[in-house]
């Protein structure tokens, strides 16, 4: 197992649809692989011909073994990945950036706010908080996103409802939609917080983590206690180039996951 910065070969082992604009692809090596990664940390995945891009893991192991990422196609090289077959090559390189803090979560509550494909880098969270549910306390899963088609990993969010608090928003309802309709801190009130024995963390648009993380505070929970996945656009992974820069943080490697302590300054400044 290696911690490289240049792409090592990887092959699709599956793909399957999540939403009309994403996919979930798994991906196998096929030689040397790359040191295992933390829940939150993301790989670069390159596309052939196309480019690479930094995409957080989904799962840390697949059906087959595999790594999992899910991607929105959203650009040139997302949208090439969304069309990988069972088969085809792509290079990925890292692990980079840091991951969620599950040490310091152990024997704490933990509650997951998602919004959109936000959920991605927490899925790995609320699977390793399910499978050592004994080193944690009650686990609370709150996901919103656009409309009920957008909702990711729709069927495994169901699943979670037997072992944890799980509740679900959508902006704008579609037909059959008996859910709840709004952004997602209109659900906090649903929960039966202690903030003095929880662990928040939260991944999905900017807006979106601002507030809940806001509302977090207010609330109760001390900033430290709430950590942020951000995004910036990352081209080196290594901190060199400064295309992710927020203020004094390179996201690529003092992030993307980091206390809001550290950051609630910065996300009050506009186009920072």
């Amino acid at each position: 197992m290696s911690d490289v910065a240049h792409p090592l070969p990887y092959r699709v082992a599956d793909t399957w649809t999540e939403t009309g604009d994403t996919r979930s692809i798994e991906l196998v090596p096929t030689g040397e692989e790359l040191a295992p990664l933390s829940p939150g940390q993301f790989a670069m995945i390159y596309a052939f011909g196309v480019g690479e891009v930094p995409v957080s893991a989904s799962a840390l192991r697949g059906r087959h073994g595999g790594l999992v990422h899910t991607v929105r196609a959203v650009g040139a090289v997302s949208a090439a990945l969304c069309r990988l077959r069972p088969g085809d090559g792509v290079g990925l390189s890292g692990p980079y950036g840091t991951g969620w803090d599950l040490q310091a979560a152990a024997g704490h509550d933990v509650l997951v706010v998602a919004g959109g494909i936000g959920l991605a880098p927490l899925r790995p969270v609320v699977h390793a908080v399910l499978d050592r549910s004994a080193e944690y306390g009650p686990l609370a899963v709150v996901v919103g996103a656009r409309t009920p088609a957008d909702l990711v990993y729709r069927e495994e969010i169901e699943s979670w409802r037997a072992h944890a608090r799980v509740e679900v928003t959508v902006d704008r309802p579609g037909p059959g939609w008996q859910g709840a309709v709004g952004v997602v801190t209109t659900l906090l009130d649903r929960l039966d917080l202690r903030p003095e024995r929880t662990r928040a963390l939260v991944c999905g648009p900017e807006v979106m983590m601002r507030h809940t993380a806001r509302d977090l505070v207010t609330r109760g929970l001390v900033p430290h206690r709430v950590q942020v996945s951000l995004e910036r656009n990352m081209r080196c992974a290594t901190g060199h180039c400064g295309h992710c820069q927020l203020g004094p943080l390179l996201l690529c490697r003092d992030g993307p996951v980091v206390g809001y302590d550290r950051v609630a300054e910065l996300l009050l400044v506009r186009e920072l």
